[in-house]
């Protein structure tokens, strides 16, 4: 991978304060691009403190939580080179001009029949000849092989001693509730990250506890709300990383149509989170203001006195730094289970660029450092153009 370019001291300088939590949105194979933002990220000394995922964006926090800070990268990186495989040679031919999507046609295929090393492979036979009531009768893959990888490649003595608070996102399959696995609050296994990315019907549940549990994108492909809604009084930097966007442009052919609707549904509202998350601090701001307004005869009503905890408990300024993964033009609705060696590079590399164009723009490196509120980011690409529409 290529190194990242240098970034600008104003953002060591940010980053260097407050709380520093990586967001990481659901996306397949399209995880690479979150492990190329986190090189960037560690490039400026600053690890996280908090990072919250769902389904792949759970895989890459939970590898980056449990290992030690000069790991990280290492181990990341190591899982991507696994997952993903170079094609024979005899494809080189459909890299070149309009036939590169043919190529990750053919790469995707290649998984769908015979799996993605170290991830999951295809059940023989298939679920029709499974015993009912079995995993294999309700699921398509096996994901032992993840197993193992997440626990050669992540320590979760690690995450659970507190270095790094890790939280991922799954599915009750039973009563359809979302659930956060968070190791603030309870003690982490592989079977925590493994539910969080058991997409159906591709994968099984994942049964912790006596109840079973599906991929948490199902009902929200990021965690960004969840994070939002934790207490915090200190000045919180979120790096919210997605790998969907819900800006496209009108299908032309059936296949755009699938690529859209994928797109659409497991961007999962993104901006609407972050567009309540304003008014939610708007409404704080107005209602501290109003209850200094209040005489003090009002001063110790219990109403008011349960207002102003509230208002305490979430006391401190939000600074939301929003990427969204672009697709490439010869990309369709394959991209996020099309695991060729080639995308994932590209993946990877299109996260340094994105992250490092980020950490230098004046928009976010000008802002006071203790600036108060709540102020969200969305950097344009490289030619301008934008995978959201603008803030009003």
């Amino acid at each position: 991978m290529p190194n990242p370019r240098s970034t600008a001291s104003p953002a060591s300088a940010r980053c260097a304060s407050g709380q520093c939590i990586l967001v990481l949105q659901g996306g397949g194979a399209l995880g690479a691009y979150q492990g190329g933002v986190y090189q960037v990220l560690a490039s400026i000394h600053r690890d996280p403190d908090w990072i919250a995922g769902v389904s792949i964006g759970a895989i890459n926090a939970a590898i980056i939580a449990g290992n030690p800070p000069e790991l990280r990268l290492q181990r990341l990186r190591a899982f991507w080179d696994l997952v993903s495989s170079p094609m024979p040679s005899a494809f080189d031919a459909l890299l070149a001009g309009n036939l590169r999507s043919a190529f990750n046609e053919v790469s995707a295929v290649r998984g769908v029949l015979f799996g993605v090393p170290g991830f999951f492979t295809p059940r023989v036979p298939g679920a029709d000849w499974q015993p009912r009531g079995t995993l294999g009768a309700i699921s398509h893959y096996d994901t032992s092989p993840l197993v193992s990888t997440l626990e050669k490649l992540v320590d979760f003595d690690r995450i659970n001693d507190g270095h790094t608070r890790l939280s991922v996102g799954a599915v009750n399959v039973r009563t359809g509730n979302y659930e956060y696995f968070d190791s603030a609050t309870r003690r982490l296994d592989v079977r925590h990250v493994i539910a969080s990315g058991a997409l159906p019907p591709g994968f099984p549940p994942v049964e912790i506890d006596g109840e079973h549990y599906w991929d948490g994108g199902l009902v929200s492909n990021t965690p960004l709300q969840y994070v939002l809604d934790q207490p915090g009084k200190q000045r919180r930097m979120i790096f919210q990383v997605d790998l969907f966007s819900a800006l496209g442009r009108v299908p032309q052919t059936m296949g755009e149509v699938v690529m859209r609707e994928k797109d659409i549904r497991f961007s999962s509202r993104t901006r609407l989170n972050t567009d309540h998350a304003v008014a939610g601090h708007r409404l704080a701001d107005a209602a501290r203001r109003l209850l200094h307004k209040l005489p003090p005869h009002l001063h110790d009503d219990p109403d008011v006195r349960e207002i102003q905890a509230r208002l305490e408990a979430h006391s401190g300024s939000v600074e939301i730094v929003h990427l969204i993964y672009r697709s490439k033009h010869y990309e369709t609705q394959s991209k996020d289970y099309e695991f060729s060696r080639r995308s994932m590079t590209e993946h990877w590399d299109s996260g340094i660029d994105d992250m490092t164009r980020t950490l230098t723009d004046p928009a976010w490196s000008n802002l006071a450092a203790d600036a108060q509120g709540l102020h969200v980011f969305d950097v344009p690409a490289a030619d301008g153009s934008r995978t959201e529409e603008p803030r009003t």
